[in-house]
């Protein structure tokens, strides 16, 4: 699959040497054009239809994290470039696919653009389509902590888990809402064989409830009783394997 891309990078030297190794090891990444700042990026990112952005962190004139506010509806992948490490976590948190450190490593940069290759052919496969997973049965049960003892829920009954600091709100598809004094990793590794995908720091979801995928905002999925959740990037591709 070709990914059209543009570089945002201050250093012309640098933009040259990512060019030159993303048409050297990268050949189904076409650049369309490079911006040395946010105006320059934002006049790129609005008159193309991109799958990528190669986005240094530090610019003349604002940030990385200004150009995403101001692009506002994020319809591509992000890769961040940069020279400082501090910046991952507000990265992770902008939704980057991926983060790369300077100088640039060639075999990051492909497992990069792997990785946006996977998620982007996926993504065009089950755009606007009805999704159906490929394991739709979710057997068993799971065990709830309450003050008076504890109750038992079907896994098939739960829509989807939401994180609330050390307690997980848990949807259920007769619209009842049970709070539970446990994190969402327990819940992540307790069901983990049945088919819950982790799609946000925040969200787990049962994908047997999942009944479209949404490129735009950066990718979100819509449930069966119409909830719309974000899908961070970093787990897009766990979550698109569960789809045919």
């Amino acid at each position: 699959m070709k990914l059209t891309s543009i570089i945002v990078e201050d250093e012309e030297t640098s933009r040259e040497i990512l060019k030159n190794y993303i048409k050297k090891y990268c050949p189904n990444v076409v650049v369309l054009g490079e911006a040395s700042n946010v105006e320059e990026a934002l006049v790129l990112i609005r008159n193309n239809d991109l799958d990528l952005v190669f986005l240094d962190v530090e610019m003349p004139y604002g940030n990385a994290f200004d150009l995403l506010d101001k692009v506002g509806d994020v319809n591509f992948e992000t890769v961040f470039v940069t020279a400082y490490n501090h910046y991952a976590i507000e990265a992770l948190n902008a939704h980057a696919s991926y983060y790369l450190m300077k100088p640039i490593s060639i075999d990051e940069l492909i497992k990069a653009v792997d990785y946006v290759t996977e998620i982007r052919t996926k993504e065009n496969a089950l755009q606007d389509e009805v999704l159906v997973p490929k394991t739709n049965s979710i057997s068993g049960k799971i065990t709830i902590p309450q003050l008076d003892g504890f109750e038992i829920l079907n896994t098939a009954d739960i829509l989807y888990c939401k994180a609330d600091d050390n307690y997980t709100e848990i949807y259920l598809n007769n619209n009842k809402k049970k709070l539970v004094s446990k994190t969402l990793k327990y819940f992540e590794e307790a069901l983990t064989d049945s088919s819950f995908a982790r799609v946000h720091k925040s969200y787990l979801v049962n994908v047997n409830e999942v009944v479209k995928y949404l490129k735009g905002k950066g990718g979100s999925v819509l449930l069966s009783n119409g909830k719309e959740i974000m899908v961070s990037a970093s787990k897009k591709a766990q979550l698109l394997s569960y789809f045919k």
